[in-house]
């Protein structure tokens, strides 16, 4: 039985109760809000392992506590999975863009939405030491260590979301080998959006490793191919 702590965020009462009662019965354990505000004191007394966002809420929308909580440094690595009704792939472009790990469109069958939950937890865990490389790999200023999946420079840690430490996991254990989309989405379990949400999490890495990210030295773009990484100074 997985007891990671959940925090679901949706204003439906009967939906929230459901998706409660649910993930209980699923062996999590869960704490529920029903606007953003009433999640951001959640968020202060429990410190989830990771939240379910509707957002599509009245007042605050779930996209804009989002991009809030991603920039106070105690939430920015928050694994998060929005909920909404609108399921374009623009719409879960934009979920991706404000910062989100994970999306489920709505109506969505529970099985689902463990198993994504699941995907996210096991991508925001430590990765066995078997499967990374030697120490840390060094990128420009900053240090980081695949197993921990943690980027340092000489001010400290470096805030990554949940899906920025997951690609730039993969990309670092395949370090000077280009990584097609379909290899990078299929790393961070991504849907058939994956590809197009893969290009979105590369120009938010861009911006937490590389000086300019419009002319990255690390990550670059393989026109036809992928992404490749090139640690170095």
């Amino acid at each position: 039985m997985d007891d990671s702590h959940i925090l679901v965020v949706e204003d439906d009462p009967r939906l929230r109760e459901r998706l409660a009662r649910f993930l209980a019965s699923e062996g999590f354990r869960v704490t529920a809000s029903g606007d953003a505000a009433e999640a951001r004191a959640r968020l202060r007394a429990i410190n989830p392992d990771l939240m379910v966002l509707d957002v599509m809420m009245p007042g605050e929308s779930g996209l804009d506590l989002m991009q809030s909580l991603r920039t106070e440094g105690q939430y920015s690595d928050l694994p998060v999975l929005l909920l909404t009704a609108r399921g374009a792939p623009e719409d879960r472009i934009a979920g991706f863009e404000a910062g989100a790990d994970d999306y489920l469109g709505k109506p969505f069958e529970p099985r689902e939405l463990v198993l994504r939950i699941r995907a996210l937890l096991r991508r925001a865990a430590p990765a066995p030491a078997s499967d990374t490389p030697a120490g840390p790999i060094r990128i420009g200023t900053a240090e980081f260590d695949v197993e921990r999946g943690e980027l340092r420079d000489a001010s400290g840690t470096i805030r990554l979301t949940g899906g920025e430490a997951a690609l730039l996991t993969a990309l670092a254990r395949k370090a000077n080998e280009v990584l097609s989309r379909e290899e990078i989405a299929e790393a961070l379990q991504m849907d058939d959006s994956g590809e197009r949400a893969v290009d979105v999490q590369v120009v938010r890495l861009r911006r937490k490793i590389e000086v300019d990210p419009k002319e990255p030295r690390f990550l670059h773009t393989v026109r036809g191919r992928g992404y490749i990484l090139k640690p170095g100074i």
